[in-house]
């Protein structure tokens, strides 16, 4: 069976290659956010298994759509992976108190992020 995937990001071409690689590397259900609250509002009606979720976005930044995830009963236990083209050193002061799975940097090979996500999930 196929695992579900919300992927949170206002880039549109990062939505999209994210997405293709999941689906021809791995098979996954796809379901894209282009903003936290949209993100939110999808993670609480899907549930999905995993969220890959962007640093920088307008409105609510990573941060805030994590601490809101977090803060609510239907999505607080759904892990969060989150993307950033920001090296891991330059924000992990900001994101040590964070309650990520984990980090994937930006930019990505589409069709390896199954296999980084699944490495990630196994750690937790």
């Amino acid at each position: 069976m196929s695992k579900s995937i919300l992927i949170i990001d206002d880039e549109e071409d990062v939505k999209e290659i994210a997405q293709m690689g999941l689906e021809m590397a791995a098979n996954w259900n796809v379901i894209t956010a282009s903003s936290g609250k949209e993100g939110l509002s999808l993670a609480q009606s899907n549930q999905p298994e995993v969220i890959l979720l962007d640093l920088m976005m307008p409105d609510w930044d990573g941060k805030e759509t994590l601490k809101q995830l977090k803060a609510n009963q239907n999505t607080a236990n759904i892990p969060v992976i989150l993307m950033t083209a920001k090296t891991q050193s330059a924000i992990a002061p900001e994101l040590t108190e964070l309650d990520l799975a984990g980090i994937i940097t930006k930019p990505f090979r589409p069709l390896q992020l199954p296999e980084q996500i699944n490495q990630i999930l196994a750690q937790r």
